[in-house]
């Protein structure tokens, strides 16, 4: 890995995004599926971006967690579950991304849950990534 400020970078990005699983497991318990879902997206795209500047990039300027997943070369499950949580990242915040609708008169349990599981795998991935 690069100098102290690249290594302060990693974990900074790393620690927010367990701190974020934390938010989305608690949105989780409190009944707010639309909440949930956006913030496992946030906390999976942060942990991939961590994982990015680990790798030496300089600049990561995009939300798209399948588009981090393709330029650091992470396939199978890790992409395939960046597809997903990627469409959580508008439709769970704006009333405007679905019809007729706010987010959290749509959004379920069901896809809240594997959201959270979704981004506890991608951060499992990147810490075992960055522990060696």
């Amino acid at each position: 890995m690069g100098d102290e400020n690249t290594k302060n970078r990693v974990h900074n990005w790393i620690s927010q995004a367990q701190n974020d699983v934390l938010w989305g497991k608690s949105s989780f318990r409190d009944n707010f599926w639309a909440q949930t879902c956006f913030i496992s997206q946030q906390a999976a795209v942060k942990a991939l971006k961590a994982l990015a500047f680990h790798l030496g990039f300089d600049l990561v300027k995009t939300h798209s967690l399948w588009k981090i997943a393709q330029k650091i070369n992470i396939n199978g499950d890790i992409a395939e579950y960046s597809k997903v949580l990627d469409q959580y990242y508008i439709t769970g915040r704006y009333p405007d991304a679905l019809p007729d609708c706010a987010p959290y008169e749509l959004f379920t349990k069901k896809q809240a849950e594997d959201a959270i599981q979704m981004s506890e795998k991608i951060l499992e991935r990147v810490m075992n990534e960055l522990a060696k």
